[in-house]
């Protein structure tokens, strides 16, 4: 199998609207905000950071995280998407990982937490997998898990 080569960039004037036509499969559809509302939401809560994911030259997701802490504190990752097309083939992993590195460089970073729903599986499995644990912290009907990094 081919390895995918991933790269996260600064969501700009050159590429937001293509962040904003990326689509979720169906069944995730009910999990996430779009991505034009992330958008929107960076231009009034300035310590959110978006990225666009890009695999192989292609704009194939999204993410975006917050450079203060936040609940139990931690570093938020806000979002994490990949376009429909493009799921399964270890880019969101890939992605993940790169951001994980990018909110390890911030001031005091002892834990990075991203929320989700709990019947989102493929969420579930995608944090696991990079090292996040469930200590039972749930905000509203999300559960939360926490990656705690090394200093």
């Amino acid at each position: 199998m081919r390895t995918v080569q991933v790269e996260l960039v600064e969501v700009d004037a050159e590429n937001w609207y293509a962040c904003c036509l990326l689509e979720v499969s169906e069944e995730q559809e009910s999990y996430m905000v779009s991505n034009a509302v992330s958008i929107a939401q960076t231009k009034f809560e300035p310590t959110l950071q978006a990225l666009a994911i890009i695999a192989d030259g292609q704009q194939v997701g999204f993410c975006m995280y917050n450079t203060r802490k936040e609940e139990l504190d931690g570093y938020w990752i806000y979002r994490i998407m990949v376009d429909k097309k493009y799921q399964g083939k270890g880019i969101g992993k890939a992605a993940t990982q790169l951001l994980l590195a990018k909110m390890a460089e911030l001031p005091d970073a002892r834990k990075i937490v991203v929320g989700y729903h709990p019947e989102n599986q493929g969420a579930h499995q995608l944090y696991a997998s990079v090292g996040f644990s469930d200590e039972g912290h749930k905000f509203g009907q999300e559960m939360a898990v926490i990656k705690y990094i090394a200093q």
